[in-house]
């Protein structure tokens, strides 16, 4: 018999629901993760701004976990109740086809797939619009990766099958994301990807003992009122984040080489760091931060002709500090 699950506290009906999801796990001999995967009707992430694949819930080494639920509230519709490094694609800040789309039909949202237009004046990042067409997802597991492929049919001119594929090196602490978009529609994709990560080193909270590294000398472009600045190539915390309080700026700096794409977050009380590199080079540098998680955003650009492909690698490796 099921409990409704109005009738339970949050954390409880989240666990259930939790334990009910899709899901696989995934191992080395020092690395251990937990992954939610996409679906339509029982998917632990069912919303419109994020990637379906590869929701990393946890990803534990030498005792230290990297990934948790950071915010407070669970739906699987909300925009952003999802964990891990999660991906999110827009063009010229909307989904694709949005300023194309008339009021009633269909623009992509890659990574979900094809979503309705309603009449509204401008695109809603953290909406959940209504999904006409989900696409059509496989999802190919191992012992130590898992390959998620969508593909969506046309839509106002735009199809394609995108294939990312999560796995942790055998010989190294270290996880790899790798992509490859292929474009098999009449229009060519523009597109920009970011890479949300939402970090949580152990739990422990945004504050003093955390560090960002970069390697250019870095500039916030906003005013970070008294919680964080930026001092040489390091964004540092000058203050516990309190509930409520954030950091939010675009960073400056990089050049236009993937050299650039390193970030590193390291919390010295907990001991450990994790170090994030790209293939591609950014095309733009976000930093979110609140008390239960530290992101940086790093955006690739894109540009993919009917026919062709982008492929794009991230790599993330997890540390001791000295």
């Amino acid at each position: 018999m099921k409990t409704s699950a109005a009738l339970l506290s949050l954390p409880v009906a989240f666990a259930l629901f939790a334990a009910e999801a899709p899901q696989a796990e995934i191992s080395t001999a020092t690395l251990r993760a937990k992954l939610y995967l996409p679906d339509a009707e029982q998917g632990y992430y069912r919303a419109t701004r994020f990637d379906w694949s590869g929701v990393i819930a946890s990803l534990e080494w030498n005792g230290h976990n990297y990934f948790g639920q950071w915010f407070p509230r669970y739906d699987p519709k909300l925009h952003d109740a999802i964990m891990g490094p999660v991906e999110e694609f827009l063009t010229r800040g909307a989904g694709l086809g949005y300023d194309e789309a008339k009021t009633g039909e269909s623009f992509v949202k890659i990574g979900v797939g094809a979503v309705r237009k309603p009449d509204e004046t401008s695109f809603h990042q953290f909406n959940t619009y209504e999904i006409t067409n989900p696409g059509k997802w496989s999802v190919q597991k191992r012992p130590d990766s898992v390959e998620f492929t969508q593909t969506l049919p046309d839509t106002l001119g735009y199809a394609y099958t995108y294939t990312k594929t999560v796995k942790l090196a055998a010989d190294k602490p270290q996880l790899v994301l790798e992509h490859r978009l292929r474009n098999t529609g009449r229009k060519t994709i523009d597109s920009s990807v970011y890479e949300h990560n939402f970090y949580m080193l152990d739990g422990l909270p945004s504050g003093p003992d955390v560090v960002v590294k970069f390697p250019f000398e870095v500039h916030a472009a906003a005013n970070l009122n008294g919680n964080a600045e930026t001092r040489g190539n390091e964004l540092l915390y000058l203050r516990e984040l309190p509930r409520g309080s954030s950091v939010f700026t675009e960073l400056q700096g990089y050049g236009d080489t993937a050299k650039d794409y390193d970030i590193r977050v390291e919390n010295r009380k907990a001991g450990i760091g994790v170090r994030q590199t790209g293939d591609r080079p950014l095309s733009k540098l976000v930093f979110w931060s609140i008390r239960t998680t530290a992101c940086p955003e790093a955006f690739i650009d894109m540009h993919i002709e009917p026919g062709k492909e982008f492929t794009w690698r991230i790599t993330y490796d997890f540390y001791k500090l000295p």
